[in-house]
Parts: structure tokens; C-alpha cells; sequence
């Protein structure tokens, strides 16, 4: 078996290899004899395994296959599309029910505070808004840290590594679900700068996983005739309809939602997954629309405008001209840069938070509590910088603004008059985004409340993502962005024919391209937003050019999130050194080989001894004429022979008699909490000196590599197929049929260069501006 624990990344001359090879738990990396990695999943670092999207073809699998009749496969395809139709209803209530409840907590809190202000009692409306933040943000970060801290953060990147492969324990839970839609809520509704899209995301994926598999066991919430998809491809499948119903809710995007899962999320796809996507967040659209209906006749409470944020920016007299081309481009190239620089400080600062997080619960959550204090100091002290500004004769809304939102927030002024910086900061983020987004009102901002709003969205949001709580990073990249958008256009003023609420669109679009590197799947969600297609040339070009810049720096967000917490995630593209290797220079021993007929005491030794999850069955003589490879045999089937007592006192083949004690649900996908261990599994003496026959339930089709096969071509059929395992067999016929095993583990960076060192100083390798390079570049000169 292939030896598959990366080795510690060795120490380098330029460090330019350290953030390649060196995620937070290096020091934590598995072992030898272990074919599992090790990854920070929610507060723990926890094993990881590779899920397997491979059809194991064997007796058993046709036997059954044959046995299927046409009811069957009607009552599979209507299944799958009646999944992802309640996939649908169910996340589009959850999306619906997120916004509901933190726009009336919220709301309550600004209308509470605003009526303190109103009659003067400025010290008691600070204390009832930074208490109330408090509480919140200390529910959040409790319940998260004590119940699953693995729906801390955004939850993209788990979701993401989940449908590249990586099984990460407790990831889909149902107590993750749960978390995840009231922590989202209580965060979101404490003035923290952080977002509800990454957490719809996330929780889409956990309904369609608890849904696939039927409910869940744990809390004996299970439903039979749901659990028809227990095996990982079918999960995927369904997981990524979630995870664009999710995005669908969280923006009334459906088609931005679909695209999302295609560009971002999926690391396989087809075209029938695509027809369920799109059917999936058109359920989604539906039913949130007919909500919104009834919200409307005002029986949502203070659920307003600002909830299920839809930023009408329309406008029929959009008209540009080639004058309008360079502030654009000057937008995408800010837009890089700061996403770069975002994306490297937030790195940076999750790391730092780690360590704290190691120190226990107290810790976590002190952090947290902190945050929330410093961000109402912020929010609550920022707008007595500026200065009052008169109201508007020709405004389109009441000014001054009193209440929970509007575009003239009175805040300390006098009648008549409004706070600028108020309007925009004292205000939940997608009130504030509608100001910043807002048209006819060109001369509303002062450049100096637009420039500390900028900055202090840019740092907070930096600060606030990284607590113990699910929190999402949409949303504070947009308001950033938007507001040096809208800055550059104050700039610009008179001299361009697009008003100011535009270059806000711009700049929003420029800082998530900046930060997250999608185009395809941003633009259509920022024209579903914003309802304005006329604007969709110049949101292209920002993309393009905000994506370009940035991917000279850095990676996007979510891959140094999933590469800081460990996770196994493989590339599209294999690393340029990658090709100057060959499959056989990776593999390590020792290989774990079994017979076709093999002892019952030494598959249990084997399965004690390693942590393997495949196994080469050969023939060899008499069975064989020579050495054979017959095929790949699973852990979790060989457990299931085990348990199952299939043993055969001589070593004869079993013959077809030996399928009839097992059934299709034996060998069905069980979730990491009901999974069978071998320490479980109690045999006699006797027991132990009996056999196995295999033949039946080995995989006789298993992808297989020449040994002289390039890393990187393996790679792309490793990735492209979803495999597991990929065995490796001999150029030139040997006393061995099989080499070794590829995993996942073996295509890593830091494992493929633990091997080669001499690699690491090779010119081989993709070009890209580092930050700490930069800065030492430019203090150079500066000296």
C-alpha cells in the first residue's frame, strides 16, 4: 500500500514554497501505514478519507443490477427529481425564515435605539446596541463552539472539498444544519460585517445530504422511502443542487445559483446534474417569490426592503461611451489588487485565530465577544465624525430617516438634517449596500465618510469572518466593494455618464472577482441582483480584469481556506513539476496485497494494522496460472463479510450460493457516526482459521496506470473520474501484478515534494507575486 502521509515540508532558500506546503497543522500530518490525512474540521483536527465515486463492479453489483426491473429504474429517476424538488421548497424556507428572523431582530434593535437617540439618552442607546450585539454574537459563538463547531465560517470551502472528494466527519450533519441556520441568524442580526450567502450554501448541502441519505440516525429522524441514494455519487449529485438552491435563496439568483455550483463548487459535472440544478433553484425562485408577495401586504413585521436583498438599480437611461472604459479598468485593477491583499491578510488572520482557538472553548468564545464589542464601537462612535449635511429638497425617500432603515439616517442631527456616514454604517449591511447602490443621489456621501466606511468595512469583515460562528464572506465583499466603487465615481463625477450608484455596482463586482476569482457565475448573480442588463459589457470587463490582477498574487479565498485547514483538495490542473515525474516515482510501500481465497485471521490482522480503505486481490497459482490482478476488494465490504460470517471452512471457491445472505442495503453508504469498525467485530479461534472467497465481491474493473505514467496525466483521470484508489502495475510483467495504490494523499504538493525535494528550488513551477516578496521589493527601493 502506498505510504501515504506527506512528509514535513522541507526547508527552503526563496519561501516561495511555504505557503504551498505548509498548511496550519503540518506538525499533525498522518503517520506512515496510514492511508489518511489529517485536517482541521470545525475545532478538531480529524482524519479525512476520500469518498468513492467509482462503481464497484463485481458479482454482487451485476447479479443485482439484473434483478432490476423497469419499475425500478422509474422509481430511481422520479426519486431523484422528487429530492431535488423538496430540496428546493425546503432551503428556499430556510432562506426565507434566515431573512425573516434577522430582519425583525435587527430591525427591533434600530428602532429601539433610534427612539433612545431621538430623546437624547445617547449613553443608553450605545449600551442597549452594544449589549444587544453582545448577546447575540455570545449565543452565536456558543452554540457554535459547543454543539458542532464545524458550521463555524462560511462552510464553501468544506462543501467545495466535499464534491472534489475529501469526506470530512460531521461536515452534512444534521446538528450542523441546525447551527448553522440560528448561529447565521443571531451573527448576522449583531452588526458583525459578515454574511448570509456562504451559510446558505452551506446549509442547502446539508439538506440535500440529510435527504439523500433518508434523514438523519443519530436524532432517529429517518424516513425509509428518502433513503434511496446511500452511495457518494448520488450524494454529489444532490449535494450540489443544495449548494446552488443555497445561493439561489441567499440572492434570488436561480440561474447565478446553478452557475455558482458549475464555476465554484462541482469538480464533475454533467448534463443531466445541470437540468436537476436549474429545476432545483427554479423551485427555489418560485417559492420565494409567492413569500414575498405576502411580505409585502406587510405581514412579515419589520421585514422590509432590505430582507432577500434584490438591488434594484435599473435605470432605461444607462448610456456609456469609450470616456467610461478607463475609470472601469482602473475599477478592476483596484479591485485585484484589494482582493489580493484582502485575501492574503484574511489567510493570515485565520491563522493567527487558530492558535487562539487551540487554548479551548473560553478562548473561542472571548474572542468572539471581543469582536462584537470593538464592531458597535465602531459602528455606534464612526458617525459622530461627520458632519450634518442638509436634507435634499428633491429627495426620493422622507429625510431625515428615522428608524430601522432609509438613505438619510438622522442619527445625532438636527431637524432637517442627516448623517452620510450614519446612513451607511448604523445600518444592517443590506440596507447599507441599497444606499451605496442607490441612483438619483449623486451628492449624498461626502468623500470622507465614503473613505472610513471603506476602510472600516475592508479591516472588520477581515476581523469578523474568522470567529467561532457561521459567517459569510458574500456580503461584506460586496459592501467593501461597493464602497470604493462608489468612491471612484464621486471622483470621476461629471466627466462619466454613469451615476455614482453604478460604480458601486462596479466596485462590488471588481472586489468579488478580486477576492473569490469567479467570472461566468458573478456576473449573472450581480445582473440578477441588480436587475439591470444594460450594464452587463462593463461587469464582464471588470471581472476579467479584477480576476486577471489578482491571479498574479494569489489564489481565491475559499482554496486558501480549504489549503490552511488541510484539506486534500485537487486542482483542475496538475503543478508544472508534476509532469517530470511519473506515477512510480510516488509510490511507497509496504503494498497490502490479498488472495482471492484468503484467511479470515489475516484479513482482520490487516485491517487492525492499517488504516487502508482498498486492497489489490491476486490469484496466484493453482488458482491462476500466474500472478493475476483480480480486481480492488473495500475495507468497508470486507467488514461487511466479517460481520456477516461468510466463511468457508476449506479454501474453495464459494460459488454464486455465496450472495444469497447479503442484500443491496448491506453494502449501502453509512454515515460516519453508524460505520462499522472492525474493533467491533468479535470471532472465535476457529473462526479466525476459516476463509473468505473475495471473487464475488471484488471490483474486477478498477482504473489502473502503467507505472511509467506521468504524475500529472494521472492526476487529471484521478480527478476527472472522482476515483479513490488507482492501482499501479509493472511496465514489464514482474512476479508482482500491482506496484501499489494512488490516493488522493499522493497527488499533494507537499507529499509529491517531501519526495523530490530538489523540486522545490525548480523553475518548474507557476509564476505568481508573493505579498511578503512585494513589500520587501518595494522597502527595498524605498531605502
Amino acid at each position: 500500500m502506498t505510504n501515504n502521509a506527506p512528509p514535513q515540508a522541507q526547508p527552503n532558500q526563496d519561501g516561495d514554497h511555504v505557503s504551498l506546503t505548509i498548511p496550519l497543522l503540518s506538525r499533525h500530518r498522518s503517520t506512515p501505514n496510514s492511508s489518511s490525512q489529517v485536517a482541521i474540521v470545525g475545532a478538531n483536527i480529524c482524519p479525512i478519507e476520500s469518498l468513492d465515486y467509482e462503481i464497484v463492479e463485481n458479482d454482487f453489483f451485476r447479479q443485482d443490477w439484473r434483478a432490476r426491473g423497469s419499475i425500478h429504474i422509474f422509481q430511481y429517476i422520479f426519486m431523484k427529481w422528487l429530492l431535488c424538488f423538496l430540496i428546493g421548497i425546503i432551503v428556499s424556507l430556510i432562506g426565507f425564515f434566515n431573512n425573516l428572523a434577522v430582519e425583525n431582530i435587527a430591525g427591533i434593535k434600530f428602532v429601539v435605539t433610534s427612539n433612545m437617540m431621538l430623546m437624547g439618552r445617547y449613553g443608553m442607546a450605545f449600551l442597549v446596541f452594544s449589549v444587544s450585539n453582545l448577546v447575540l454574537t455570545f449565543f452565536a459563538a456558543s452554540l457554535t463552539a459547543f454543539v458542532a463547531p464545524v458550521a463555524a465560517g462560511s462552510g464553501i470551502p468544506e462543501v467545495k472539498a466535499y464534491l472534489n472528494g475529501v469526506d470530512a466527519p460531521g461536515v452534512l450533519s444534521f446538528r450542523t444544519l441546525v447551527v448553522k441556520i440560528f448561529g447565521n441568524i443571531t451573527a448576522v442580526s449583531s452588526s458583525l460585517l459578515v454574511g448570509k450567502a456562504g451559510p446558505m450554501v452551506h446549509t442547502g448541502a446539508c439538506v440535500a445530504s440529510l435527504m439523500g441519505q433518508g434523514g438523519s440516525n443519530k436524532f432517529g429522524m429517518t424516513w425509509k422511502w428518502l433513503g434511496y441514494f446511500k452511495n457518494d455519487r448520488d450524494q454529489r449529485d444532490l449535494i450540489t443542487c443544495g449548494s446552488a438552491a443555497g445561493i439561489a435563496a441567499a440572492f434570488r439568483a436561480p440561474v447565478g445559483g446553478v452557475l455558482f455550483a458549475l464555476e465554484e463548487m462541482a469538480s464533475w459535472w454533467r448534463s443531466a446534474l445541470l437540468w436537476r440544478a436549474f429545476f432545483t433553484t427554479a423551485v427555489v425562485a418560485i417559492v420565494l417569490r409567492g413569500l414575498i408577495d405576502v411580505c409585502l401586504s406587510g405581514k412579515c413585521g419589520l421585514f422590509g426592503k432590505g430582507g432577500l436583498i434584490m438591488f434594484d438599480v435599473y435605470s432605461k437611461s444607462v448610456s456609456y461611451h469609450l470616456t467610461d472604459v478607463p475609470p472601469v479598468l482602473l475599477l478592476g485593477v483596484i479591485g485585484g489588487v484589494l482582493g489580493s491583499l484582502y485575501n492574503f491578510l484574511l489567510d493570515k488572520v485565520l491563522r493567527f485565530y487558530n492558535r487562539i482557538k487551540k487554548k479551548g472553548f473560553v478562548y473561542k468564545i472571548f474572542l468572539a465577544c471581543v469582536i462584537s464589542i470593538f464592531t458597535s464601537c465602531l459602528l455606534f462612535g464612526l458617525p459622530w465624525l461627520a458632519s450634518c449635511q442638509p436634507c435634499p429638497f428633491d429627495a426620493a425617500e422622507a429625510c431625515p430617516t428615522i428608524g430601522r432603515s432609509g438613505n438619510y439616517k438622522k442619527f445625532q442631527c438636527p431637524p432637517d438634517h442627516y448623517n452620510d456616514l450614519a446612513s451607511l454604517i448604523f445600518n444592517t449591511n443590506d440596507d447599507a449596500i441599497r444606499n451605496l447602490f442607490s441612483k438619483n443621489t449623486n451628492s449624498e456621501f461626502q468623500y470622507s465618510s465614503i473613505l472610513i466606511f471603506f476602510v472600516t468595512c475592508f479591516f472588520l469583515s477581515i476581523f469578523s469572518c474568522g470567529i467561532v460562528a457561521p459567517v459569510g464572506l458574500f456580503v461584506p465583499v460586496i459592501v467593501t466593494g461597493a464602497s470604493y466603487g462608489r468612491f471612484i465615481g464621486m471622483l470621476v463625477g461629471s466627466n462619466s455618464n454613469l451615476n455614482h450608484g453604478l460604480y458601486a455596482v462596479l466596485g462590488a463586482t471588481s472586489f468579488l472577482g478580486g477576492s473569490m476569482r469567479m467570472t461566468v457565475s458573478l456576473c449573472v448573480i450581480i445582473l440578477e441582483l441588480t436587475n439591470n442588463l444594460l450594464l452587463l459589457p462593463l461587469i464582464m470587463l471588470v471581472l476579467l480584469v479584477s480576476k486577471t490582477v489578482a491571479d498574479t498574487f494569489n489564489g481565491n479565498i475559499y482554496d486558501l481556506i480549504m489549503k490552511a485547514k488541510g484539506f486534500p483538495y485537487l486542482e483542475a490542473h496538475a503543478e508544472p513539476y508534476m509532469r517530470q515525474l511519473t506515477v512510480g516515482d510516488v509510490v511507497t510501500g509496504p503494498l497490502q496485497v490479498f488472495h482471492g481465497i484468503e484467511k479470515v485471521g489475516k484479513i482482520v490482522h490487516v485491517l487492525k494494522t492499517t488504516r487502508h480503505n482498498g486492497f489489490p486481490v491476486v490469484d496466484e497459482p493453482p488458482v491462476s496460472q500466474s500472478a493475476v490482478l483480480y480486481g480492488l476488494i473495500l475495507r468497508e465490504h470486507l467488514i461487511v463479510l466479517l460481520k456477516k460470517r461468510a466463511f468457508l471452512s476449506t479454501p474453495v471457491p464459494a460459488g454464486d450460493h455465496a450472495l444469497r445472505p447479503f442484500s443491496a442495503e448491506d453494502f449501502a453508504k453509512k454515515s460516519s457516526s453508524n460505520s462499522d469498525r472492525i474493533e467491533d467485530i468479535e470471532l472465535t479461534a476457529e473462526e479466525m482459521e476459516m476463509f473468505l472467497d473475495l471473487h464475488p465481491f471484488t471490483n474486477t474493473s478498477p482504473y489502473t496506470v502503467v507505472e511509467t505514467m506521468s504524475l500529472a496525466k494521472a492526476l487529471v483521470l484521478f480527478r476527472e473520474i472522482g476515483l479513490r484508489h488507482l492501482l499501479v502495475i509493472p511496465k514489464i510483467p514482474s512476479i508482482s501484478p500491482v506496484v501499489g495504490i494512488l490516493t488522493r494523499h499522493d497527488f499533494m504538493p507537499e507529499h509529491v515534494l517531501g519526495l523530490q525535494p530538489l523540486l522545490i528550488t525548480s523553475r518548474w513551477k507557476r509564476l505568481r507575486i508573493r505579498f511578503p516578496n512585494l513589500l520587501k521589493l518595494l522597502g527595498s527601493h524605498a531605502g
